[in-house]
């Protein structure tokens, strides 16, 4: 599977999690976070917002910084429009997936089923994930102080670790602002260590979108690549 399609369809499953708690709510005690989490996924239709997003490859030390907007409609609808450094579209319909690269005028066809051999991803498209159920969530682990000191917004951080091994995700840790239980932050590690940290700005949940938005044509004169047979 491709690791950046893998990577940006659980950052944006983790980034839309947020709980929907006022400003003026008390402090979310670290330990009810989960469960809040868990609510606003089975609570949330659909969702917008501009991301920023660090790639880090841990090989080389190199950070790829990228910019774009997503929207989500739940339970099984992605798009992923990513504006720099280069322009890039993944949609995610109920069927097939597209990745459209326009400066190299190609675009990549996914069966869904062929593409997302993840078991954690296919059950949040599906709507039957479960936070507790698919992760060990951890408030401390040792590394704990760094992640924190790494993000220095006084989030209130979480690890979480797939029950079912993933290549493209060993770790997820995620920030939350802990006044409003508001997920702000998530930092994906794939098995080779490397990273991929997404922050959402211009948040908007349960806008109307329609299904257009989550359908793609290739436009005349684009290499088609059809892998919708599997690898």
């Amino acid at each position: 599977m491709n690791s950046r399609i893998f990577c940006a369809i659980f950052a944006i499953l983790f980034l839309l999690l947020s709980p929907a708690l006022s400003p003026a709510a008390d402090a979310v005690k670290t330990e009810d976070l989960p469960d809040l989490i868990q609510k606003r996924y089975e609570d949330l239709k659909t969702f917008r917002a501009d991301f920023e997003q660090d790639l880090t490859n841990v090989a080389s030390g190199q950070v790829e910084h990228r910019k774009g907007k997503i929207w989500f409609m739940n339970p099984s609808k992605v798009r992923w429009e990513t504006s720099a450094p280069e322009e890039e579209l993944l949609v995610v319909g109920e069927e097939y997936a597209w990745d459209y690269i326009r400066d190299e005028e190609l675009a990549i066809k996914y069966s869904v089923a062929t593409l997302l051999d993840s078991k954690t991803i296919l059950r949040f498209l599906s709507g039957r994930a479960n936070i507790k159920e698919d992760f060990v969530v951890k408030t401390e682990w040792a590394g704990a102080d760094e992640v924190r000191a790494r993000w220095g917004k006084g989030y209130t951080v979480l690890q979480l670790v797939p029950k079912e091994a993933e290549p493209g995700m060993v770790l997820a840790f995620i920030g939350v602002e802990p006044d409003t239980g508001l997920l702000r932050q998530v930092m994906i590690v794939d098995f080779y260590g490397n990273g991929n940290e997404v922050r959402l700005a211009n948040v908007e949940t349960d806008v109307e979108l329609g299904p257009d938005m989550f359908t793609f044509t290739p436009p005349a004169g684009t290499q088609v690549e059809d892998n919708t047979q599997g690898f």
